[in-house]
C-alpha cells in the first residue's frame, strides 16, 4: 500500500531584471507543480503472518456500557504517518530515499482476541525512568475497562522473571495509584536474557499477549522473543513500549519519562549555579544522563540559560590549549566571577585514562562501563588551577543528580504520554499485530516494527538548528584546534 505525496519538477530562474516580489511569485507558481514519489508504507508484523486461519471479531468496544465508538473513531489500514514531513521545495538538499510511512496507532474494528481468553503479561527492564508505573497501571486499566480482559499479571525482575520469579496478578484497584509513584512497583533488573528459557515460561504460564517495556537494549531481547514465538507458530502478540531517560531511542519522536527528567535537571543545574555564584572563583559543575546522546543536557541548557558550557558525547572536546575548554573558563572566570558546566555522562570517555581491565569492563546489559566524567573532570579543573593560579581562591562544586531524576515521578506531561502509549499497544494488540513498538512519529502515534526502533539510534544532530541555538546561549567554543 502507498499513499501519493509529492520529484522535483523544473524551477524556473528569475531574471536579474526582476524586482524581489515579481521573482518570489514567479517562484512560488514555479513550486505549485512540485510532486513526490509515492511513499512506501512500512509493513507491520501480523499474526495471520504465520496463523492465517485466525477468526475475526467485532471490537468489544462496540459493546461497552460506558463509551460508544463514533463514526471515524476506528482506524483504517489506509491511516498512515509520515517519517519524514519537511522538504527542501527548491531541489538543492534532497530528501533521503525511499520516502516510508507508518500504520497509524489505535483501534480497530475488527479484532484477533476474544477478551476472556487474553492472559497478558507485562515487564519491566532496564534502568529505572520516570513513567513505568504509569505504563503498567494504564495497560491494566485499559485492557480490563476497554477489552474488559481480567487476566494480566505482572513480571517481576525484568527478564529473568520470566522464567524465575512467579507473576503477580494485576488489577485497576490493585494498580491505583501507582502514575503517582516513581519506580518500577514490578520491580526491574538488568541482563538475565535467556530466549530459550523466556519463551518456554510464556508459553507453559499461557500468556498470549506480551508488552515489553524497555530501553534499546530490552527491544533487541524484544526482537528476539517475537522471532523465537513466530518459528514456534505460537498465537502471541508481542509489543514493546520504549523506555529510556536519555531518549536515545530512533524513529519515535521522543521516549517517555525525558521531559520529566530535563525538568528535573533544572534542580541540581540551579544548584550548581547558586553554589558557583557564592564562591569567587566558582565553577558548578553537573552531570547528567546520557551515555551515547546529549538529549538531556542539550534540553536542559537551553531550558534553563545559567550554563555557560554544554558537553555531549556527539561532540568531541579537549581540555588544554587554544580553543580548549581550560581558555574557555579562564576567560568566563575573568568575565563573571563563576561558571556552570553542564556534561552528559558519556562525554570525553576517550580522555580520561584507564585500565586495560576497565577498556574490557562491561555491565550486566552488555554495555561498556562508562567512567565518571564529571569526578575526572572536577579533578582535572583543580589541577589545571592549582598550575596556571596559584595561591588564588577557586571552587569546583560537582552534582550528579542521576539518580533522583530517574527515580522521581512522571510530571503531567509524560504521564499523558505513557497513557496514550498503553492504549495505543492494546489497540494494535488486540488487532493481532505483533512484533511492533508504539510511539508519537511527527506528533502521531504509530506502529513501528520491532526491529526497525531496535537498529535505529536518535542522536543529537550538531548540524541543525537546535545546537547553534546552544553555541548562541552559551557562547562556548566549537573545540575545533586552531
Amino acid at each position: 500500500m502507498a499513499v501519493s505525496c509529492p520529484e522535483a519538477t523544473n524551477l524556473v530562474t528569475s531574471s536579474d531584471t526582476e524586482s524581489p516580489a515579481e521573482q518570489q511569485q514567479q517562484q512560488d507558481q514555479s513550486l505549485d507543480t512540485f510532486s513526490f514519489a509515492p511513499v512506501r508504507l512500512q509493513r507491520l508484523p501480523h499474526l495471520t503472518d504465520y496463523l492465517p486461519d485466525l477468526q475475526t471479531l467485532r471490537n468489544p468496544l462496540d459493546s461497552n456500557h460506558f463509551f460508544h465508538p463514533t463514526d471515524g473513531f476506528y482506524v483504517s489500514p489506509g491511516d498512515v504517518i509520515l517519517r519524514q514531513i519537511v522538504y527542501d521545495l527548491s531541489g538543492m538538499f534532497p530528501p533521503p530515499a525511499p520516502h516510508l510511512a507508518y500504520h497509524r496507532a489505535g483501534p480497530r474494528e475488527r479484532v484477533f482476541f476474544e477478551p476472556s481468553g487474553v492472559r497478558a503479561a507485562i515487564v519491566t527492564c532496564g534502568g529505572l525512568c520516570p513513567g513505568l508505573n504509569t505504563v503498567i497501571r494504564e495497560l491494566v486499566v485499559g485492557l480490563w475497562e476497554l477489552y474488559d480482559v481480567r487476566e494480566i499479571y505482572g513480571i517481576p525482575a525484568g527478564y529473568r522473571g520470566f522464567y524465575s520469579r512467579e507473576p503477580v496478578k494485576l488489577s485497576p484497584k490493585m494498580v491505583h495509584g501507582w502514575h503517582k509513584r516513581g519506580g518500577t512497583a514490578l520491580e526491574t533488573s538488568r541482563g538475565g536474557f535467556d530466549l530459550e528459557k523466556i519463551v518456554n515460561a510464556i508459553e507453559e504460564k499461557g500468556f498470549n499477549q506480551v508488552y515489553i517495556i524497555g530501553g534499546d537494549g530490552t527491544m533487541k531481547g524484544a526482537v528476539k522473543i517475537f522471532g523465537e514465538i513466530r518459528r514456534r507458530k505460537l498465537k502471541i502478540a508481542v509489543v514493546g513500549i520504549p523506555k529510556t531517560v536519555d531518549n536515545d531511542i530512533g524513529i519515535i519522536d521522543r521516549s517517555f519519562g525525558f521531559q520529566t527528567a530535563v525538568e528535573m535537571a533544572q534542580q541540581a543545574i540551579n544548584a550548581a549555579h547558586v553554589e558557583a555564584e557564592s564562591a569567587v572563583n566558582g565553577i558548578g559543575l553537573v552531570k547528567l544522563m546520557g551515555r551515547s546522546t546529549g538529549h538531556i543536557a542539550l534540553h536542559a541548557t537551553l531550558s534553563n540559560r545559567d550554563v555557560d558550557c554544554c558537553l555531549i558525547p556527539e561532540v568531541e572536546f579537549f581540555l588544554e590549549g587554544e580553543g580548549g575548554l581550560l581558555e574557555f573558563l579562564d576567560r568566563r572566570l575573568k568575565e563573571n566571577g563563576h561558571a556552570v558546566l553542564v556534561v552528559a555522562e558519556g562525554a570525553g570517555q576517550d580522555l580520561i585514562p584507564r585500565t586495560a581491565a576497565q577498556k574490557e569492563e562491561r555491565d550486566e546489559s552488555g554495555n561498556p562501563v562508562f567512567l565518571d566524567v564529571g569526578g575526572w573532570l572536577k579533578s582535572e579543573l583543580k589541577k589545571w588551577w592549582d598550575r596556571d593560579h596559584p595561591n588564588e581562591l577557586f571552587t569546583v562544586k560537582y552534582i550528579d543528580p542521576t539518580y533522583m531524576i530517574r527515580a522521581v515521578p512522571a510530571n503531567a506531561t509524560d504521564n499523558l504520554y505513557c497513557t496514550l502509549l498503553a492504549h495505543s499497544a492494546i489497540h494494535g494488540v488486540m488487532a493481532g499485530y505483533t512484533g511492533f513498538v508504539c510511539g508519537p512519529i511527527n506528533g502521531n502515534y504509530a506502529y513501528i516494527p520491532l526491529d526497525e526502533v531496535a537498529k535505529a539510534k536518535h542522536q543529537v544532530n550538531t548540524r541543525d538548528h537546535k545546537w547553534a541555538w546552544v553555541r548562541s546561549v552559551t557562547n562556548q567554543p566549537d573545540f575545533l584546534r586552531i
